[in-house]
């Protein structure tokens, strides 16, 4: 058999990534996925005029890689930016919304933040740097912006991303960019502008920060993907996946349709949640299966709502967040027909309302009857919706939603190298590390095949 030869275990966005660009470098490879479709997370749903997703709703042109994947699959999809709109943020206090502050001026004018707070914004430049690698995001915003500050934007932007809590979340693993801009520039006001000022490469221009969906639905990406990389190298359904290192190589066992199946290859890619990844890898010492699995994930409720004929508020933003300190019950309502073309008909609107996170995982377990009755009570009152039935009104429950990168995750780091390094060919990739978001998925598969590609990740014979 070639080395040139790869199983990836997950037809999400890592896996089809990594595998689309093996593919395109002469490599051979098959993916093993659970379930019966291409995409992980990644799942556009269409009904009765509206287009909505069961997963991430938008992504960031966050990494040059984004870009770079985009220009090679622009034959067999069309990227679709978000529009104005989408840069305005909305955030609820008291009994209304108000608009996130984009600049210091309106940092200074919002009523989102206590007065004290606001002079410590203007004093954060002069504040001395930190000496706390591990230092949790509440700690590191109250000690270098304050107490207001940390409950009306980053709280609630946590939520809006890891559906998460700050005092929970290690910065330099879950805001990785914030933090080397304190540890770099002493601050983050001088930071971001002497960023702004330096010369960027050609890569780091790529780096638009846009906000973007696909032209119809997220799952055009992945299906372009799919159809690059070819129907004939997947198997679906499989079940009980095991990885063996076996005569230089990897001995991968799956059952599908009842039968045992088996193959053996040099390289193995694993792209599963770290809930996953021991029972994947039998041959892993217990406390290497301990350190990998200890990853909290956020168990997170996401409502579609469509009206065919919208009467309530204006939706001239991205959406809004609710911060935790407000105590209600949902975590966000954002508007993708408001900065997404054809998410629903003329005159109509869709919203995708956020429930549960980390601080009420309870919320996964209610009825759904419960979960529809709490989600209208909060529109009535937030969205100023008159009381009628939504045309569209769909539930999806997500046990393991987003990883939260919290104090374990340095062990966990170190555990990945330890066993890479003892077992060469074998990759442990997904959101275990690296990053939550879609850019993220994207470099990390990206990364992954370059490594292959260029021998930076030799196969087991070479450990002989």
């Amino acid at each position: 058999m070639t080395n040139k030869t790869a199983v990836i275990i997950g037809a999400g966005l890592t896996g089809l990534t990594t595998a689309f660009y093996l593919k395109k470098a002469g490599w051979k490879v098959r993916i093993l996925e659970r379930s019966n479709r291409a995409g992980g997370s990644i799942h556009t749903h269409r009904e009765d005029g509206f287009v909505f997703e069961s997963g991430p709703n938008t992504g960031v042109v966050s990494h040059p890689e984004v870009a770079d994947l985009f220009s090679r699959l622009s034959a067999h999809m069309s990227f679709e930016p978000a529009n104005e709109e989408a840069k305005r943020r909305l955030i609820w206090k008291g009994c209304r919304w108000y608009d996130l502050p984009s600049g210091l001026k309106d940092g200074v004018n919002t009523p989102l933040f206590a007065w004290k707070d606001k002079f410590r914004i203007l004093l954060e430049p002069f504040r001395r740097k930190g000496n706390n690698p591990d230092e949790t995001l509440d700690e590191l915003v109250r000690r270098r912006l304050g107490d207001t500050f940390l409950d009306y934007a980053v709280d609630p932007f946590i939520l809006g991303i890891y559906a998460g809590d700050p005092s929970k979340l290690v910065t330099r693993y879950a805001l990785p960019k914030l933090y080397q801009l304190e540890q770099d520039y002493g601050s983050f006001i001088k930071g971001s502008i002497k960023k702004a000022k330096l010369p960027k490469s050609p890569d780091q221009k790529k780096v638009t920060r846009q906000m973007f969906s696909i032209k119809g639905g997220l799952d055009q990406l992945t299906a372009a993907l799919y159809q690059s990389i070819g129907e004939e190298n997947f198997t679906f359904n499989c079940r009980s996946i095991n990885v063996y290192p076996k005569d230089e190589q990897f001995q991968i066992t799956y059952v599908r349709e009842g039968e045992k199946q088996e193959l053996l290859c040099p390289h193995v890619i694993t792209t599963t949640g770290a809930h996953e990844v021991g029972g994947l890898l039998p041959f892993l010492k217990q406390d290497e299966k301990d350190k990998l699995s200890d990853l909290m994930y956020a168990k997170v409720v996401q409502v579609a709502v469509g009206y065919k004929n919208w009467r309530g508020i204006p939706l001239r933003a991205f959406g809004g967040l609710v911060p935790h300190k407000e105590k209600r019950k949902v975590l966000g309502i954002l508007f993708p027909s408001a900065f997404l073309k054809d998410r629903a008909p003329e005159g109509g609107a869709l919203l995708s309302v956020f429930m549960g996170g980390i601080r009420h995982p309870e919320i996964v377990q209610l009825d759904d009857s419960i979960i529809k009755a709490m989600v209208m009570d909060e529109l009535r009152c937030m969205m100023l919706i008159a009381d009628e039935e939504p045309d569209l009104f769909k539930i999806f429950k997500h046990t393991h939603a987003i990883p939260q990168y919290g104090a374990s995750t340095g062990e966990r780091l170190a555990t990945i190298a330890h066993i890479e390094a003892q077992f060469p060919g074998l990759v442990l990739g997904g959101n275990i590390r690296d990053g939550i978001g879609m850019a993220d998925r994207i470099r990390q598969g990206t990364q992954i095949a370059q490594k292959l590609i260029a021998g930076e990740l030799p196969d087991q014979s070479k450990n002989s």
